[in-house]
């Protein structure tokens, strides 16, 4: 019995590996033929020849042949992917609804009834009053004497110790349009007050990087009494078209071109930038720019109805710390 189970175990183990000698000397043809298959196809160019693995373009000997390859790898290098636009915050900015379309008809009935349609009607002139806080010191007293030159009508008083509640009756009886208030916080400006006059509205913003004239390097001559031209750069919401058009009062209607003058307020992330400029001809197809001076940044706080009234005012807009902190891509200029 023992003699005949091994003899039946080693017939099958026979037969066994006569069936795997078989099957790999038939997958045997199949795996040569996949991998030259594959072989050819990489070495295949757009030409349709076939080269080996090896194979560089100075191993054509035909000139022409070799030439016309090395143009083709050339335009496949050149063909780069196409390059991504960078994410900035102005591009990733969040819609504000109350984005203006200038062709809008509410917004134009709006502007053509608002507070400051009298002097875009041209039935006003602006003229401003510049005072600061109680006390100011030497540098907030020079920062409202050169914005005073560079406003034209714009005169400055101090305060000694008026209320701007007193003060806003005697600056409306004697034809003012503007009252402007310059705050400083350890003998440096950081704080201005605009309120436009008889009816409002009140700006406050916050004052930084102020730099005068002899703090600038560069600089040109001091400004002419010429009336400057005003540019608005990006004041695009229902909120900074009115700001735009409370910086726009303050100037007269009529620029003078002779003086070649240029204020220019640039909104950008809800930060004013106010930059004063002079045109230089060069020829007649170059021009250059000089900064008069001075330069300052305002931010927003908060807009008020009517004139100054720190207690009982009503407030159309007021900057909210955790709207800021909670998106940095959601502006309201």
């Amino acid at each position: 019995m023992d003699v005949t189970t091994s003899e039946s175990v080693s017939k099958k183990k026979g037969k066994t590996k006569k069936l795997k000698q078989k099957i790999k000397t038939d997958e045997a043809p199949v795996q040569e033929m996949e991998q030259a298959e594959i072989e050819v196809t990489e070495n295949k160019s757009e030409s349709g020849a076939c080269f080996p693995p090896t194979f560089s373009v100075s191993e054509i000997k035909n000139k022409q042949r070799r030439h016309a390859m090395f143009l083709k790898l050339k335009e496949e290098k050149r063909k780069a992917p196409p390059k991504e636009v960078p994410k900035t915050i102005e591009n990733q900015r969040i819609y504000d609804e109350t984005t203006v379309n200038p062709e809008d008809e509410e917004v134009a009935f709006d502007e053509g009834t608002d507070e400051f349609s009298a002097y875009f009607n041209r039935l006003t002139n602006p003229k401003v009053l510049i005072t600061t806080s109680d006390r100011p010191r030497g540098r907030t007293v020079r920062f409202c004497e050169q914005l005073a030159t560079m406003i034209p009508h714009a005169h400055v008083y101090y305060r000694r110790g008026l209320a701007l509640k007193r003060v806003i009756p005697q600056c409306i009886s004697r034809g003012f349009t503007y009252l402007m208030v310059i705050n400083e916080d350890r003998k440096v400006p950081n704080g201005l007050v605009l309120c436009h006059l008889p009816d409002g509205p009140t700006a406050h913003f916050k004052v930084s990087s102020v730099r005068l004239r002899k703090e600038m390097k560069r600089r040109g001559k001091d400004p002419t009494e010429h009336v400057p031209e005003v540019i608005l750069n990006n004041f695009t919401t229902r909120l900074g078209h009115s700001i735009g058009r409370m910086f726009a009062a303050l100037f007269p209607h009529d620029p003078q071109f002779v003086g070649r003058q240029v204020a220019t307020f640039h909104n950008q992330r809800d930060f004013i930038f106010f930059r004063f400029h002079r045109y230089i001809f060069k020829n007649e197809k170059k021009v250059g720019i000089q900064e008069l001076g001075p330069r300052f940044t305002l931010k927003l706080r908060s807009l008020q109805k009517g004139t100054f009234d720190s207690k009982f005012g009503e407030y159309e807009w007021v900057h909210k710390r955790h709207e800021m902190d909670s998106s940095r891509r959601k502006f309201h200029l």
